[in-house]
């Protein structure tokens, strides 16, 4: 099978939305589907998206196989031009368990450093990112707000895409700027 990586397209863009939906509907529950696809709704109309780094996979179907989304984020106004967040991650199902999201992730932590960003922030399974070279944030001086719920504190990672990235970024992460979160 063929897999291609690529930004994203105005061709995929509906597609694009309805298979993280759907991915999240069968992981989660149909209300987790909307709320992810309504986020990526609301991160591709915001000052944070970044078009380069909304990613996609497709096999020579042209079928979209995995997405995954990094976009400007700060913490306490700071950073947006170094701090990106990876969210959300999604892989069709039936083709889960085929390194589609690694490939994804790591194409696009290339592509982060190309364009200048210097690390990147994920709320998570630690199982399925310290593998990514992300370590637990809280470590770093970066901790949850108040209004972030994690079942564990080792759910919110950090990765550096530049050594160093971390001894300056710090703070309090809060997704109050995001209304799809906010609501929640």
């Amino acid at each position: 099978m063929q897999r291609v990586i690529k930004a994203m397209e105005q061709k995929y863009l509906q597609p694009s939305l309805e298979m993280v939906e759907d991915v999240f509907a069968k992981w989660d529950s149909p209300e987790e589907g909307k709320t992810v696809r309504s986020l990526v709704e609301e991160i591709r109309a915001k000052k944070y998206y970044v078009p380069e780094l909304e990613l996609i996979m497709v096999n020579e179907d042209d079928l979209i196989l995995g997405y995954a989304m990094f976009s400007r984020f700060h913490i306490e106004r700071r950073y947006e031009d170094e701090l990106l967040i990876l969210t959300p991650v999604a892989v069709r199902t039936e083709y889960q368990r085929q390194h589609i999201s690694k490939e994804l992730i790591e194409y696009g932590f290339r592509r982060a450093v190309e364009l200048g960003y210097k690390a990147v922030l994920v709320e998570g399974n630690p199982k399925n990112y310290n593998p990514r070279g992300f370590v637990t944030s809280a470590d770093h001086g970066i901790i949850a707000g108040p209004n972030i719920h994690l079942p564990h504190v080792s759910c919110l990672m950090i990765k550096e895409l530049v050594r160093g990235a971390l001894d300056h970024i710090h703070g309090e992460v809060d997704y109050s700027f995001y209304n799809t979160l906010h609501e929640g």
